[in-house]
């Protein structure tokens, strides 16, 4: 979601410049910079600034220099006679001991003053500022585009990871019964050597029944095989221009819920190993994907 676009023109000697960057952010939070007079189009940029951005910390900065004439405010004549009248009938004046600052008459309140056609210069900047808006989040959506393609390398490392130790973990499985069978009838049959009795058939079965139903981790593999497939086709499908973070961070969740209850399950020294890089590689995705609008 990190990314950054400016635009900027000049038009009637008047220059619009706007940047806008982006930061991560599990949503939309926009703070938007504008000169004092064009405040009231605060709303209008953010809402152009939602069309475009699902998710980041957006700051939206909105320059505008105006070297026309019109820039120069008006002089109120009536407010500043009559300063200049109450000023004149002051006793420092009147002896001529004290003179009158010109600069500082103009910063009194009233004596300068915006321009009748306030309304006119806004439309002005507002059909200007629409399309560098536009500009500008083109810009920082192209630089995200490029941070999103090295993203996605680094995803498809991990979910080739995942997917290769699962089918490990797949082919390990079945073998792990077959071991629990083998070490309990030895054990069994040595004790029962020493004190001269033997197991019937019947009761082994059940013991190795129960062992193979609490341990078995088919269904947690077969789910998180389905999650890795999603996962790789959201962020390989480019026809898809839907924000897609949210999904991917629950998808990492649900990745990360599964692995664990496969670790729990298993007693296997090998899938126990596999299943701590699985983990490992699905912490790494769930930290990538926060980065993903």
């Amino acid at each position: 979601m990190t990314g950054f676009g400016e635009a900027a023109s000049h038009t009637e000697g008047v220059h619009y410049a706007v940047e806008v960057r982006s930061l991560n952010n599990k949503y939309f939070k926009a703070s938007i910079r504008l000169p004092d007079d064009l405040q009231t189009l605060e709303p209008e940029i953010e809402s152009a600034l939602r069309q475009r951005l699902t998710r980041g910390s957006i700051v939206c900065t909105v320059r505008c220099s105006d070297t026309s004439e019109a820039a120069a405010l008006v002089i109120n004549h009536k407010a500043l006679g009559r300063y200049i009248e109450q000023l004149e009938g002051a006793t420092g004046l009147a002896s001529g001991k004290t003179s009158i600052d010109v600069t500082q008459l103009l910063q009194l309140p009233g004596v300068l003053q915006p321009h009748d056609d306030v309304d006119d210069r806004l439309e002005k900047s507002r059909a200007c500022l629409a399309p560098l808006v536009k500009e500008a989040c083109d810009h920082l959506v192209s630089m995200r585009q490029r941070e999103g393609r090295m993203l996605m390398e680094d995803l498809l490392s991990h979910h080739d990871m995942i997917a290769e130790r699962l089918e490990e973990v797949g082919a390990l499985a079945p073998r792990v019964v077959d071991e629990y069978q083998k070490r309990l009838r030895a054990r069994i049959d040595k004790v029962l050597e020493e004190v001269g009795r033997r197991i019937e058939p019947s009761d082994l079965i059940r013991e190795v029944a129960i062992f193979a139903e609490r341990s078995d981790i088919a269904e947690e593999v077969t789910r998180l095989s389905a999650h890795l497939d999603q996962f790789k086709s959201l962020i390989t499908d480019e026809d898809d221009a839907r924000p897609i973070g949210r999904t991917l961070d629950f998808l990492a969740q649900e990745m990360l819920r599964e692995a664990n209850t496969i670790a729990s399950k298993s007693s296997d020294a090998s899938i126990s190993r596999a299943i701590v890089e699985v983990k490992g590689s699905i912490d790494r995705i769930k930290e990538q994907v926060q980065n993903i609008e």
